[in-house]
């Protein structure tokens, strides 16, 4: 029950992300990538830090601490800052296809890093969604934004610095809280994205903020920033990375019928096509063969 629950809890975070991707589509003419993860992780810590402080969450040991803040500053800065400029160049639901391959990406870093075995099966998995993405990222070129298979190119990039966050941050959460661990580690990421926020000169943008902006801007903080996260670590707590990861897959269905509604993103076949193919890849590479 414990890895059912865990599944469960991270198909509701996978949903919220989802739209996230069509509301950072939303807000990515209005600002820079490093102000929509700001505005992502640092109301998201905000509204992160009080519910740790009220629960009294076991936080993570002092030794821990540089690993959980390293984690937080690659995944929370890095990993979403390259998440946004990938969005800037390519459709949400593109952008959340190729982030929909991170079960593969987790499963692969995670027989890198010796945590689970790569078998036969799950190559095979593997090859099969990878193919029907880049087939569906390739066929719908012609009605893709222009330079967009940059944008996906960078979500793939990006999507290891999650892979490799998915496999190493549940030792560090046993040892003290699925809570206590994410609020660290978005507070090192919020910190720095702010410090870099400064220097860029990103904050100006909110001077024009409208006010369906405003209201885009702390759904994207609340909603896809800290409570996608809260169950996103809580579901890693429960269930193994790969079964976790698995869920990503309802990311672009999200992402793309809020798309179709906030910025008019077509829904199109290829798109169907290659989730289709995900769905089909991780279902081979994760399910078991019943012994003769």
């Amino acid at each position: 029950m414990g890895e059912w629950a865990g599944v469960a809890i991270a198909l509701a975070s996978s949903s919220l992300g989802g739209t996230a991707a069509a509301i950072t589509r939303y807000l990515v003419v209005g600002a820079d990538p490093v102000l929509l993860a700001i505005l992502r992780w640092g109301i998201g810590f905000l509204c992160l830090l009080p519910c740790a402080l009220l629960l009294g969450v076991r936080w993570p040991q002092r030794p821990d601490w540089p690993a959980v803040a390293l984690l937080g500053i690659c995944f929370f800065g890095l990993f979403f800052i390259l998440y946004n400029i990938a969005v800037s160049y390519t459709t949400a639901a593109r952008a959340s296809l190729a982030l929909a391959t991170l079960p593969l990406h987790t499963m692969v870093v995670g027989a890198i890093l010796g945590v689970e075995r790569l078998t036969a099966r799950k190559i095979i998995g593997v090859g099969i969604a990878v193919l029907g993405v880049a087939a569906a990222l390739a066929a719908g070129l012609a009605q893709s934004p222009p330079g967009a298979w940059r944008g996906e190119l960078i979500m793939t990039g990006a999507v290891f610095c999650m892979a490799f966050y998915n496999v190493l941050s549940r030792p560090l959460m046993q040892r003290s809280s699925a809570l206590g661990f994410l609020t660290v580690g978005m507070g090192a990421g919020a910190a720095v994205l702010v410090l870099a926020g400064f220097v860029k000169g990103s904050f100006a943008a909110l001077d024009h903020f409208t006010t369906g902006q405003w209201i885009a801007g702390i759904y994207l903080g609340i909603g896809g920033g800290a409570l996608a996260f809260i169950l996103w670590v809580m579901a890693l707590a429960r269930a193994t990375p790969t079964r976790v990861a698995n869920t990503m897959t309802v990311n672009p269905i999200a992402a793309t019928l809020l798309a179709a509604l906030l910025v008019g993103e077509p829904i199109t076949a290829n798109l169907l096509i290659g989730l289709v193919a995900v769905f089909a890849g991780i279902w081979i590479a994760t399910s078991q063969a019943k012994p003769a």
